[in-house]
Formats: structure tokens, C-alpha cells, sequence
């Protein structure tokens, strides 16, 4: 007889109290900056021992990653965009618009979160040579998602006649942008519904084939 496996508690509480922490800092970081805010602030807001955040996480620099990719991501799980169930079911669409439609709305989400760390990132980087290591040089990984992406919907018997899987590709990366997210969420006052809309609309309009 099969033994019933039975929950891993302290796995769970391990997660959870990553899980805490990680929110905290996000709180902190965007309310006061990367280099204001101290390890003891974090571990208070998350009501953890600040001990457990050097045990957990060894330093800021790489609890500041874990909350960067955490964003990215929306869960603390290690599994790359390209290999999320959304992008999956998005580059399976049978048709070009509507891989344009669950596309949109995937990254929507991840907007929603990263956009409004960019300019946290951006600072901490120019003024911390080691977390600015933490991204190497190399291709954006936000553009091979979109490539990738952009490969799938090329293929698709309503994409736009002609178009190179590098030109698609440039159009998400461009449009998709948290720049360009933050100019009408933000800067604009948009809702993210509105903004959706207006990018699943305006990349038909350029990647798909004009109707009839």
C-alpha cells in the first residue's frame, strides 16, 4: 500500500517566510531606495530575526535580486518566462492575433509589477558595482522573450505577409517596454485594462494581416 506523502512543514514555513521577507523589501526599496534601507528595517517589517535574512539570503545585494526576479517572475518558483504556462499557451495560439491577445495580457502582469521597480534598478546599479554584476552583459533577456515569441507568431497563417521574425520581434520589445507602460499607466494616468487594449490593438494592427 502506497504511503500518502505528507506536506514538508518546514519546507512551507521556509518558503513563507522567504515569501515575507522579499515583500518587505520590495515595500522598502521603492519607498526608500535601495541604499536607505537597512537589512533590520526588513526583517522588522517582515517580523522576521534579522539573522534569518543573512541566513536566508547572505546580504541586501542578493535579497535585492531575489526581489527583482520575484517581480519578474510573481512567485518565488525558479521557472524562466519562456517556460511559464502563460507563454506556452500564448505561442501555441493557432492564429497570430490571437497569440498577440494571451501575450499581451502575460506581460501586462509582469508590468505591472517590474515597471514600477525599473528606476529603482537602474539606480542601485549605477551605484553598486557588485549588484550591476548581477545582471552580466549579454542579449536583454526581455528581448529573447519576445523573440521567441516573435518566432511562434511568424508561422501563423495570420501573421502580416512578410514580416522577419527580427522586425516582430523589435515591435514587441519596443511597444511591450516598461518605459512605454509607465508613460500612459503612470505619467498618463491609464488604467492597465486601457493600456492592454491599446497595445493588443496597436501590435495587431502591425503584425497581423489587415482583414479582408
Amino acid at each position: 500500500m502506497d504511503r500518502v506523502k505528507r506536506p514538508d512543514k518546514r519546507a512551507e514555513r521556509s518558503r513563507h517566510t522567504r515569501e515575507k521577507v522579499v515583500e518587505a523589501a520590495r515595500e522598502l526599496f521603492v519607498a526608500q531606495g535601495y541604499g536607505a534601507t537597512s537589512l533590520q528595517e526588513v526583517a522588522d517589517r517582515a517580523g522576521v530575526a534579522v539573522q534569518t535574512i543573512y541566513f536566508v539570503f547572505r546580504n541586501k545585494r542578493t535579497l535585492f535580486k531575489d526581489v527583482v526576479d520575484t517581480s519578474i517572475a510573481g512567485d518565488t518558483e525558479p521557472v524562466a518566462t519562456m517556460d511559464r504556462e502563460w507563454f506556452r499557451a500564448a505561442c501555441a495560439e493557432p492564429t497570430a492575433a490571437g497569440q498577440l491577445r494571451a501575450h499581451v495580457r502575460g506581460t501586462r502582469e509582469i508590468l505591472g509589477r517590474v515597471a514600477p521597480i525599473m528606476s529603482l534598478i537602474a539606480t542601485a546599479a549605477a551605484t553598486d558595482p557588485e549588484i550591476a554584476a548581477q545582471w552580466p552583459d549579454g542579449p536583454d533577456p526581455r528581448y529573447t522573450v519576445h523573440y521567441t515569441a516573435a518566432e511562434a507568431l511568424a508561422g501563423k497563417p495570420d501573421a502580416r505577409p512578410g514580416i522577419s521574425v527580427e522586425m516582430a520581434a523589435d515591435v514587441l520589445f519596443g511597444l511591450l517596454s516598461p518605459q512605454l507602460y509607465l508613460i500612459f499607466v503612470r505619467d498618463r494616468d491609464w488604467s492597465p485594462d486601457t493600456w492592454e487594449e491599446w497595445a493588443r490593438t496597436a501590435l495587431t494592427s502591425q503584425l497581423c494581416a489587415d482583414p479582408g
